[in-house]
């Protein structure tokens, strides 16, 4: 493929001011400063898990609460991943991982369809973590797959710790979104759909 498969968006609101840059070709280096640390410390599981380069900052009315700031950066990091894929040509698409950390057992199955789609099955048992709010994950990846076109379903096959099972989420969740973007020498650059095309607009490919 041509593209240099990096995206970046600067997303400023009267509520925050998110800055995203993502490198599909990358190694796992990351700089993430959002102001909600449990939020960071998931990011570099992005990050480290799916080998993407992740430059990631917000400043955010977290004196209210941690909601805008999780919300915006998900946007941002959805555009910028669409950005980074562009026509989606040569890549493999699909993407599948199951991810463990000690008691809980997470899969994410994942589809760059160009069509936004969450099916969301975690469980979490603690209405925070540290000062997160646990509904927050959710919310973050509803603004992932609505601002990339993605295709994701998540599923919590076991856990008791909350820690735990949004991690093991976050890691699968790297891994498959890693597998999908990879590019696949024997589409040779081809975009991978019968119909030729992938898109944002509820076409069936």
């Amino acid at each position: 493929m041509s593209s240099p498969r990096k995206g970046e968006v600067h997303r400023v609101t009267s509520e925050t001011d998110v800055f995203v840059k993502i490198d599909l070709n990358g190694v796992g280096e990351c700089h993430i400063e959002t102001g909600v640390a449990f939020l960071d410390h998931m990011l570099h599981q992005l990050s480290s898990h799916g080998l993407f380069d992740l430059e990631i900052t917000a400043n955010g009315d977290t004196h209210i609460d941690d909601h805008h700031t999780n919300e915006d950066v998900g946007i941002a990091v959805g555009q910028a991943l669409s950005k980074a894929l562009g026509d989606r040509a040569g890549i493999h698409r699909f993407g599948h991982f199951a991810a463990p950390l000690d008691e809980a057992l997470v899969q994410v199955v994942l589809d760059c369809s160009g069509r936004p789609h969450l099916s969301f099955g975690l469980e979490i048992p603690s209405q925070r973590i540290g000062t997160y709010e646990t509904e927050l994950v959710k919310e973050f990846f509803i603004a992932v797959v609505n601002n990339s076109g993605l295709t994701l379903h998540i599923r919590q096959l076991d856990g008791t710790n909350s820690h735990h099972i949004v991690e093991a989420c976050f890691k699968a969740f790297a891994r498959a979104l890693r597998m999908a973007t990879e590019q696949d020498p024997r589409r040779a650059g081809q975009v991978p759909s019968s119909k030729g095309l992938l898109e944002q607009a509820g076409a069936t490919n």
